[in-house]
């Protein structure tokens, strides 16, 4: 089951707009003053699974037509009617899935004026949170990944904290550079508490989806922290995803628990300006999961 929250409102962290007005707030050389945003689910170990909406099927349609070049940027979108027609709904299922599109910026206009595509970056949805191969796989892209490191070591002291380990506990750590379309997106840097992260030694990290092969080992990763904020790339950032040293870039932190409660993954993220955006879908049905900090000063 998924866990939603506080209000209907859609947050949309638009990748290049957000870092950038970030770092317009504060020099990378000085103290940084970030907006983080952090968000607690819950989930099935399978969110493919869950069965679909109407308007989520609709969007997901339309987000493939747009990402195969199909309804290209500057493209009308099909009539309200015509959308209707095709896929046997009412206008409620088709309004909601527009909305969604608007609001993840891929679509503008419409309610009067005539709809048209403005964009093609894909939107990764809170609830596709453990993997990013089968998101990229919904949006119509190619996943891939490079890996750099997989290696047991002993726990640095802020992933030791937040998987709960005694002081010199081992960890698996994982660094791979995640592909879109055979093109740099996202660094993924990755600890795992040791009796989890031990099965990554006899599979391929290169071939696919890291959270399918531990949920295929019997592992339920069922609830997820992430909190996002911006941060200047370093030097591995640079190398790996071939830009400058301190170009801003969005990071996700997730922390990742099974269903006991206990956490034993923590990722830290880096995505390329312009590559993805986060959407949150909220509603009043829990109202303590999203939290929003004041920036310090």
């Amino acid at each position: 089951m998924y866990i939603y929250v506080v209000r209907s409102f859609i947050f949309v962290a638009r990748t290049l707009d957000s870092v950038h007005s970030l770092f317009s707030s504060s020099s990378l050389t000085g103290h940084f003053r970030w907006s983080t945003i952090e968000h607690v689910m819950t989930s099935s170990p399978h969110p493919a699974d869950r069965p679909r909406a109407l308007h989520e099927k609709i969007g997901e349609a339309l987000r493939a037509r747009i990402a195969d070049g199909s309804l290209a940027i500057g493209a009308p979108v099909p009539s309200e009617s015509e959308l209707c027609r095709e896929f046997s709904v009412s206008r409620g299922p088709v309004r909601q899935a527009l909305s969604a599109l608007r609001a993840e910026g891929i679509i503008a206009g419409g309610r009067g004026a005539v709809a048209r595509v403005v964009g093609s970056v894909p939107t990764q949805s809170l609830t596709s949170f453990l993997s990013f191969t089968e998101w990229a796989n919904s949006t119509g892209r190619r996943p891939g990944q490079r890996t750099v490191e997989v290696a047991k070591r002993v726990a640095g002291d802020e992933a030791a904290a937040l998987l709960h380990l005694e002081p010199g506990e081992p960890v698996v750590d994982l660094l791979r550079l995640r592909l879109l379309d055979e093109e740099p997106a996202m660094i993924e840097r990755t600890s795992f508490a040791y009796d989890i992260g031990r099965h990554l030694f006899d599979f391929d990290t290169d071939a696919g989806s890291i959270f399918a092969h531990l949920s295929a080992c019997g592992i339920d990763l069922v609830a997820a922290r992430h909190t996002f904020d911006a941060v200047p790339a370093d030097d591995v950032d640079a190398e790996l995803l071939g830009v400058g040293v301190g170009t801003p870039l969005l990071r996700e932190r997730r922390l990742t628990s099974t269903s006991a409660g206990r956490p034993v993954e923590y990722s830290d993220d880096r995505y390329l300006p312009g590559k993805v955006t986060f959407t949150v879908n909220n509603t009043v049905a829990a109202p303590n999961s999203v939290i929003r900090l004041i920036p310090e000063t």
